[in-house]
């Protein structure tokens, strides 16, 4: 049975959201406070809205901090007048390395660049800099996958991930992402660990208008089992099922994950039908062995990775491109509800080396 609580109210500086359809037991009239007037608005009489961005201006601007580091330890490795020779590709490596790009797959670039460097007889650092560019699109490329949710309805994804690297956020990016496109959506609140992630979730429902199946407390797995059976029954398009965020290392908390995707497969045994892994990359080279963990205990097919406008360890993606190159789905450069695209690698590449 789903759980009857009071949703938590929006924070006092942000517009309230609309009335959603989160089951949640409360009568959102009844429970409406007293109206108040608002203060008066500094006047914008004259003042122009700043023009909006494109998306890849925002790509461009949200990878400024790993664009500077990038900048820092390899932009000024390709002056002009400079020669290619033994001592810039071991600088040039140093720098792969500090970027945190990985010792394998700072290799594989290297050899890349050797071999694009003796074929098209490159001589100029300047030169270097455009084949670095190229070997690093090539080593992104397999990771190019756009999602896509048509053949299943509903289309049930899981997300997985450790703890704060943006699972709620993403939800509710996603779920407006897929209603822009014209889809249905639902959300199973199976992070029953902690109540926060419960309300934030309910949160996301109300702004977005959708449904959000929840418990107060109680297992997880039955959670989603009902998440996915109401939306059988209502003909939704797109369910999408949080879980607890856990470390890797915590086994105990893995196997609870490993009991929530058996338990999707009892209602649909093709499902789940995405295993989105959500991380943060703050977290630089451990981003790796958060994908191998997690892959190997759940087979994720999917990897958002979010806050790149946070961080100036971005060159992790390579890392994770040389190891285990499962697609990555979204990136998210922003805090906004349009700030999370599918991944282009060419864009990506282009947003690091721009001026």
């Amino acid at each position: 049975m789903f759980g009857f609580f009071k949703k938590p109210r929006p924070p006092a500086d942000e517009p309230a959201a609309p009335v959603s359809r989160a089951e949640t037991g409360v009568d959102p009239a009844a429970a409406a406070e007293p109206a108040i007037a608002p203060a008066a608005a500094p006047s914008t009489a004259g003042l122009e809205p700043p023009p909006k961005l494109s998306w890849a201006q925002r790509l461009k601007q949200g990878l400024a901090k790993t664009r500077a580091k990038l900048g820092s330890q390899i932009g000024g490795l390709f002056g002009l007048g400079r020669k290619i020779d033994e001592t810039l590709y071991e600088e040039l490596e140093t720098a792969l390395l500090t970027a945190d790009v990985g010792v394998d797959a700072t290799a594989t670039l290297m050899d890349n660049l050797r071999r694009k460097v003796k074929k098209q007889g490159l001589t100029e650092a300047p030169q270097l800099q455009e084949a670095l560019k190229e070997a690093l699109t090539e080593l992104l490329a397999p990771l190019e996958a756009p999602l896509s949710i048509d053949g299943r309805r509903p289309f049930i994804i899981m997300l997985a991930g450790v703890n704060g690297a943006g699972k709620t956020t993403t939800i509710g990016k996603l779920t407006y992402l897929f209603q822009s496109q014209g889809h249905s959506v639902l959300l199973g609140a199976g992070d029953t660990f902690r109540a926060a992630a419960r309300e934030q979730l309910l949160v996301w429902g109300e702004r977005n208008d959708v449904t959000v199946i929840s418990q107060e407390k109680g297992d997880a797995a039955a959670v989603i089992y009902d998440a996915v059976a109401a939306a059988r029954a209502r003909n939704v398009d797109v369910v999408l099922a949080d879980t607890a965020g856990r470390l890797p290392t915590q086994l105990h908390l893995m196997e609870e994950i490993k009991k929530v995707k058996r338990v999707i497969q009892k209602i649909d045994p093709t499902a789940p039908h995405e295993v989105l892994l959500v991380l943060d990359a703050n977290t630089g080279q451990n981003l790796v062995n958060q994908v191998q963990a997690f892959d190997d205990a759940l087979g994720v097919t999917g990897l958002v990775l979010t806050k790149l406008d946070g961080t100036a360890r971005g060159g992790a993606i390579a890392a994770i491109a040389q190891a285990r190159p499962i697609p990555v789905r979204y990136i998210g450069v922003g805090e906004g509800l349009e700030d999370l695209r599918a991944f282009v690698a060419r864009d990506f590449v282009d947003a690091l080396f721009a001026a």
